[in-house]
């Protein structure tokens, strides 16, 4: 009986083959955007973990506002502290320098978006501040030349993209690069990455520059805007032991002021980890109304056929057949289509994601449980709304349909 229902559907859509395909439209595209979204945010967070790994076990991220505030027994991410200026001064990089228990430490400290140079302006880049310990710390490779010293506030580090897009070479060492006015040299050429974050700091690498914190200082007349401090602590020591000096060297800085947070690489992981599920979740959720967008099409198309279709109905229904069997036609053509908008909208969404690692530097991550639930969320509305065209074709009187044109 099923299979008869279903090839009975394959014809009634295939006899209205254009409108079948604008119906599916809507389950193609939601279907593509959750999974689409959903493997670019799983890759991001891939990606993240592989930075921070590289940072290693005992670099501590010191970041302005309160990033996690105590919910319960738990710590649980506070968007907000991303909104808030910063707090962190260069007297509490200063102090942290000196703590016994840090070895290394180095600011990063926002400037400016924009740079210019031969091929003129980008103003989509990431120009930092910071210092030559930056590099000991991240153990980001160099492709050419050398990375900053303190001591050479006219030298510049460029990310790959910066140099391809701004000068139009792999390797611009020697030349220049125009920021807020002034001219500096570029010393080195950052190696590419895939599209790595600079921690929590929302920040590529591929397109960032780096100057000296003395340069950035004069660039922004002494207004620091310190995104986040990185501190290597003594190899062997209590991490946690060591979190906790450097919360309270910061804190006597402040006056008692809970305004800044220490993370622990875990915690950092956590916290990168909820920002871009938050985001993913958020996308994915706005691009989830299209597949209820989608359902209401299937309503309104399945209507049209059961109006269309009166006088098969009565047909059928005056040889013996029953409002069941007239129901679950309508519903398997309903699901009949969403099936087939969710299975081409999977091979569409595959088929980006292999072009955005061919072309592009993200790497997507497909996600089997995205699928999964997308499909899932797709037929469950696809039947719902095909209840209702559903109902109205097997409650028809066989009389009154059989009169109707």
């Amino acid at each position: 009986m099923l299979a008869g229902h279903f090839k009975t559907a394959r014809q009634s859509l295939g006899a209205s083959r254009w409108r079948s395909r604008f119906t599916m439209l809507g389950i193609i595209i939601g279907i593509t955007s959750v999974v689409t979204v959903v493997s670019l945010g799983e890759g991001l967070k891939h990606q993240v973990v592989g930075q921070i790994n590289q940072l290693g076990n005992d670099v501590l991220t010191i970041r302005p506002g309160k990033l996690l505030s105590k919910n319960g027994k738990s710590n649980s991410l506070n968007i907000y502290a991303f909104l808030a200026p910063s707090t962190l001064t260069t007297r509490d990089l200063e102090a942290i320098q000196h703590s016994k228990v840090v070895s290394t430490a180095a600011p990063v400290e926002f400037v400016s978006n924009s740079a210019s140079g031969d091929n003129g302006e980008l103003d989509n880049l990431f120009v930092a501040g910071t210092t030559q310990d930056f590099d000991d710390i991240v153990h980001q490779n160099v492709a050419y030349g050398a990375f900053l010293t303190d001591d050479d506030d006219s030298a510049a580090v460029i990310g790959s993209g910066v140099a391809t897009q701004m000068f139009g070479i792999l390797n611009p060492v020697g030349e220049t690069i125009h920021i807020n006015g002034q001219d500096f040299t570029i010393r080195g050429v950052l190696a590419p990455t895939q599209g790595n974050l600079l921690s929590v700091a929302q920040a590529d690498y591929n397109t960032s520059v780096f100057i000296t914190a003395s340069a950035a200082s004069k660039l922004t007349g002494g207004h620091t805007n310190i995104l986040q401090i990185l501190a290597r602590v003594d190899k062997g020591t209590n991490i946690d032991h060591d979190k906790s000096v450097i919360s309270g060297i910061i804190n006597k800085n402040h006056g008692g002021g809970n305004d800044f947070t220490v993370l622990k690489p875990d915690q950092l992981l956590g916290v990168s980890s909820q920002v871009l599920n938050t985001i993913t979740r958020f996308i994915s959720a706005i691009a989830a109304i299209s597949l209820l967008v989608a359902g209401i099409g299937i309503m309104n198309i399945m209507l049209v056929s059961v109006t269309e279709r009166t006088r098969e109905i009565g047909i059928r229904k005056a040889v013996g057949a029953t409002n069941r069997q007239i129901l679950h036609q309508f519903l398997v053509e309903g699901l009949v289509l969403t099936i087939s908008g969710a299975v081409v909208g999977i091979i569409l969404s595959l088929i980006i994601n292999l072009l955005l690692r061919v072309y592009t530097g993200w790497k997507p991550i497909i996600s089997i449980w995205a699928i999964v639930i997308a499909v899932v969320f797709s037929i469950i509305a696809g039947l719902l709304f095909s209840l209702i065209p559903a109902f109205i074709a097997a409650r028809k009187d066989p009389i009154t349909a059989l009169r109707g044109e």
